[in-house]
């Protein structure tokens, strides 16, 4: 289930635009440089800043980003947290190809008080794209990517000497999430999916439906009038895809909550214009090469039958992996525990537009279990 953010096209506007000036006009293009000079100059500002406001320098806790050798490539990782004797929570971003490590800083600041946070670039994404290129198309699938993710889960047990770690699953993530939990439950005290996929085939559809039933009660017109027009998937045109992801994102006010994450990308600690390049020719390649493997993915390909907790944490408007499918899909899961946790006013991205209340939900339900399994 792929993604669709706003976000890459305003990137790529940023990082590969120009604006048209006369050759023959040196006080024009003398005015321009001055002027993103400046704009650079206050940028790398608000970099410093933030990497001193959110800079992790108390001797228990562990700040550091680097690349390590995932599947026979170097793969791009942050482990973030206020003390190395909390669990550990892996985070797999969506997309495809969408990162959260440029952007998300402030965002999981508050939980990495109580856990060790990891993030990963995955291959084919973000900075593990930067470094290994487009070569890396030819080795995008999910059974390589679930693989890469049990290796570093295995890296991550033998550095921070814990046995057992959280996953939480995030879209596209949820995925692989699952695959890693069914190939190797060893390593894992508990799966949290989020923005879940349950059922691709199905998702548009339904999420259609929801979405013409919500902009009716209201009284969006213009969305009634766009959708009625577009009519119910399936759909054989990427501008039909769009119009309906475009108004997911609007009308569970994603929109806004997408725009933003560009200045944060932008501010970010250690952060630069090279990262923006990276996740939009990464999301583009990610999604050329994943988005034919996960089309057709169903509640049996995910997996059915479970050897540790999982959890869903589910935004109640998300319209882009719908609700009601996750419910079906959790209630036809055998697991040692299982719960679906509805987040109210959330959507496809409620783990970050209510990422507070995300975190006291990890707190009450599953952040126990990794201290007994610990």
């Amino acid at each position: 289930m792929r993604d669709i953010h706003r976000r890459a096209f305003l990137s790529a506007a940023l990082a590969g635009a120009s604006i048209p000036v006369t050759a023959g006009d040196p006080p024009t293009v003398a005015r321009l440089d001055d002027e993103y000079r400046r704009l650079d100059t206050f940028i790398v500002s608000l970099r410093s800043a933030n990497a001193a406001r959110f800079a992790i320098k108390v001797p228990p806790g562990i700040d550091e980003a680097r690349f390590v050798s995932l599947g026979g490539i170097e793969q791009w990782i942050t482990i973030r947290g206020r003390s190395a004797a909390n669990p550990v929570l892996l985070f797999l971003h969506g997309g495809p190809g969408d990162v959260t490590n440029p952007w998300s800083f402030a965002l999981f600041a508050p939980w990495e008080e109580q856990f060790t946070v990891v993030q990963w670039d995955q291959r084919g994404a973000g900075r593990t794209f930067g470094r290994n290129g487009a070569a890396s198309a030819r080795t995008l699938t999910l059974e390589r990517m679930a693989q890469d993710g049990i290796e570093l889960t295995e890296y991550l047990r033998q550095k921070l000497g814990q046995k057992k770690i959280i996953l939480v699953a995030h879209s596209f993530g949820s995925i692989l999430g699952l695959r890693m939990v069914r190939l190797r439950p060893d390593l894992f005290c508990a799966y949290v999916g989020t923005g879940q996929v349950a059922d691709s085939q199905r998702s548009e559809l339904v999420g259609y439906g929801l979405l013409l039933e919500r902009a009716r009660h209201e009284g969006h017109q213009q969305a009634v009038e766009q959708l009625s027009r577009l009519g119910p998937p399936p759909y054989t045109s990427d501008q039909a895809h769009g119009v309906l992801h475009s108004w997911s994102n609007a009308l569970e006010g994603a929109d806004q909550f997408l725009l933003g994450n560009l200045g944060l990308t932008l501010a970010a600690p250690g952060g630069s214009v090279q990262d923006i390049n990276n996740t939009v020719a990464g999301e583009q390649l990610s999604a050329a090469q994943l988005v034919p493997q996960t089309r057709n993915i169903g509640p049996r390909d995910l997996g059915l039958e479970f050897r540790i907790p999982v959890f869903f944490f589910q935004g109640a408007q998300d319209t882009t992996t719908p609700t009601p499918l996750v419910q079906q899909y959790a209630d036809s899961i055998q697991a040692p525990k299982k719960q679906l946790v509805s987040i109210d006013g959330g959507g496809h991205f409620a783990v970050f537009t209510k990422s507070q209340l995300f975190l006291q939900e990890l707190l009450r339900s599953v952040r126990p279990l990794a201290c007994s399994g610990a």
